[in-house]
């Protein structure tokens, strides 16, 4: 078998401050084969501002080509090519393009490397001034209203801090939902325009971002959210533990499954839980003068 010499590269690119660019990245992109770039467009302003000039072949891979392009930078890749990957902002693969063409270069057991950039998840996280130690990114959510919901309540009881990406013109919708979900004294910063001019974090509780939020906001945005805080055994009551069934049951776990991770999450019996869960599902039962509640 004759050994794969091509080596796909991951590189970071600024997310604002073009003096945050890596030093390698000037190298890798005067050095490479082949440069695939999300948009063509951003990476000529790139290397004027970097001084340098591209001597490879310069194509797009954006999420409109990724999959049609994707076998061809792999065959390019398995002849022995250096291909460099760079997206507008950031790592690539990372709520960008790239994933496909690390998955497929993997399965060729062609070598894969980074250049490691600069991060808005990393930033937001550090400069939120929330917990660090553990954290998970979920990038973009959803457009539509009910399956953002849907998404949110998924990590309504995640432990930890929350990182999302979204667009400014969606932003109070986002941060109005969070707080539906997670409650609105729930702490959150909303990072904007990292590492640029009018870099600005907000942070408070999501209730009052939401507002402030709707005064309408601009920019490049990274949301960071607290993570659920840990119950008190006995704390929650039947409320409570009823609408955290509610919760799991709306992102797609069975009842049974539910009550016991919300038995175990509140530190109470099971059959605690269950007795809530039936109190509630009778009194919104017809002719009881509730709502629907459980059902």
């Amino acid at each position: 078998m004759v050994p794969v010499t091509g080596t796909l590269v991951l590189a970071g690119t600024p997310i604002g401050d073009i003096g945050d660019a890596p030093p390698r990245l000037a190298t890798e992109l005067e050095n490479a084969d082949i440069v695939a770039a999300e948009d063509t467009r951003r990476l000529r302003g790139l290397t004027r501002a970097l001084g340098i000039h591209t001597s490879g072949r310069v194509v797009s891979y954006f999420e409109g080509n990724e999959s049609a392009r994707t076998p061809e930078l792999v065959e390019a890749l398995a002849g022995g090519a250096r291909v460099l990957l760079v997206t507008d902002a950031g790592m690539p693969s990372v709520s960008d393009p790239g994933y496909r063409l690390v998955a497929a270069a993997v399965e060729r057991d062609i070598r894969v490397t980074a250049v490691p950039g600069p991060s808005a998840v990393l930033t937001a996280l550090a400069l939120s001034g929330l917990p660090v130690d553990r954290f998970c990114f979920e990038g973009f959510l959803p457009r539509k209203a009910g399956e953002r919901l849907g998404r949110l309540r998924e990590v309504a009881e995640e432990r930890r801090t929350l990182v999302y990406f979204e667009a400014p013109h969606r932003l109070d919708d986002t941060l109005a939902a969070m707080a539906e979900v997670f409650g609105e004294e729930r702490r959150a910063a909303v990072c904007r325009e990292l590492t640029k001019t009018y870099e600005e974090v907000k942070r408070g509780p999501l209730g009052e971002l939401a507002a402030w939020a709707a005064e309408g906001v601009r920019g490049e945005i990274t949301v960071v959210v607290e993570g659920a805080p840990e119950p008190v055994p006995g704390e929650l009551d039947a409320e409570e533990l009823v609408r955290r069934v509610l919760v799991r049951e709306e992102a797609g776990e069975r009842r049974k499954e539910a009550i016991a991770a919300v038995a175990a999450e509140a530190g109470v019996p099971k059959r605690e839980v269950f007795d809530a869960v039936v109190a509630a599902k009778n009194a919104a039962a017809p002719g009881s003068g509730k709502g629907k509640g459980l059902i």
